[in-house]
């Protein structure tokens, strides 16, 4: 069976919004401070990198192998990255690390749109 055009729409902008994730994480700061030290610093990149393989994952599940679930996972994630971008938003400003965030954030809302949409519709199991 083809892929629905709705699904190839979430999954494409899905990717593309994991691969500004991972950007982002490469232009975070990493000084040290007192608050954060070297190893503070490495296991939080280290498990922001998981994070990204595992979203990754998801997706794939939900776009190839027709899961509902990973499609709800992937919300609740969004909502999550929204407040935590809004948090940094209002701590730091805008900079480069969070300009990215807000793309990939307008990027994930897209296309989980359109897999909740149009031909998207019948695609996914529960």
């Amino acid at each position: 069976m083809t892929l629905p055009k709705n699904v190839l729409r979430f999954e494409v902008l899905l990717y593309l919004s994991l691969i500004l994730d991972a950007l982002s994480v490469a232009f975070q700061d990493r000084t040290p401070s007192a608050d954060m030290t070297d190893q503070m610093i490495t296991v939080a990149t280290v498990i922001a990198g998981c994070l990204i393989l595992l979203l990754v994952y998801f997706v794939w599940l939900a776009a190839q192998r027709r899961k509902n679930w990973p499609r709800w996972v992937l919300a609740a994630a969004l909502i999550f990255s929204v407040v935590s971008l809004w948090q940094v938003i209002g701590d730091n400003g805008v900079e480069l690390d969070s300009g990215i965030e807000i793309v990939s954030c307008i990027l994930t809302a897209a296309g989980l749109y359109f897999s909740f949409t149009g031909d998207a519709q019948g695609w996914f199991n529960a």
